[in-house]
């Protein structure tokens, strides 16, 4: 069964919270397409996965095509969030032991689809740097409206770095208590070294009390949102 708190409980709170990191993401950056949207997060354990996951299944919900690949191809988890079988994934269709067809899975959500890594290769940093991953990934985006990439934390190894090369945006996840500043600070200064394009950080697993009762949130920062805030605005001027 799937551990995706947006589709167990759609009003809750937290699955709202995500909508409103959707609708942010939304008007990151109104010049430019936001298709291939990458996850990162400093260290492990910060909730990358569960993030980049349900974030999917709320454009999923807006009718539109969208693809989870797990590009953490050192320790996946994508499959483990939608209860599926990592047997063949992502890595199998880019040594040709397999086709995208045969590897790709169908949800329970209409409009999402999930490649799972597939078997934990040797050399993770050279498939996800490889032309064939690049050129696969573009391939795809005339078959859907969203691509989510999940990848390794940045602050550990550099894959993330390698897939935000190819992507139109990145997005940064740190865990409220767990995560010193400085690291959270390096985090950010790797994927600026390679030209990455961080479009908001989440603030992940914070504490919210509200009826006396604690819970989980989210909190999503853009980079660019007063610039977004201030485009709306003039739209809706010119609209009135």
């Amino acid at each position: 069964m799937p551990k995706l708190i947006t589709i167990k409980n759609p009003k809750s709170p937290i699955s709202e919270a995500y909508r409103g990191i959707r609708t942010s993401i939304q008007f990151s950056d109104l010049d430019k397409e936001m298709k291939v949207i990458t996850v990162t997060s400093s260290k492990q354990n910060e909730g990358k996965t569960t993030v980049i996951t349900n974030l999917a299944t709320t454009f999923a919900n807006l009718d539109k095509k969208v693809l989870v690949i797990d590009g953490d191809l050192r320790n996946p988890g994508v499959h483990r969030m939608f209860g599926i079988s990592n047997l063949h994934g992502l890595t199998d269709v880019l040594v040709d032991n397999t086709t995208f067809v045969d590897c790709v899975n169908c949800t329970d959500t209409k409009n999402l689809h999930v490649l799972t890594c597939g078997v934990v290769p040797p050399n993770p940093s050279e498939m996800l740097a490889s032309q064939r991953m690049k050129e696969f990934i573009d391939n795809l985006k005339d078959n859907y409206d969203y691509i989510f990439i999940d990848a390794p934390p940045i602050g550990i190894v550099t894959d993330a770095g390698v897939i935000s090369s190819y992507s139109d945006g990145c997005i940064l996840v740190i865990g409220a208590n767990e995560t010193d500043i400085e690291t959270a600070k390096l985090a950010k200064e790797r994927l600026d070294s390679v030209g990455a394009k961080i479009i908001g950080t989440v603030l992940n697993k914070f504490a919210v009390k509200t009826n006396g009762h604690d819970y989980y949130a989210y909190y999503y920062q853009g980079r660019k949102s007063k610039k977004a805030n201030r485009k709306m605005n003039k739209k809706e001027k010119s609209m009135a």
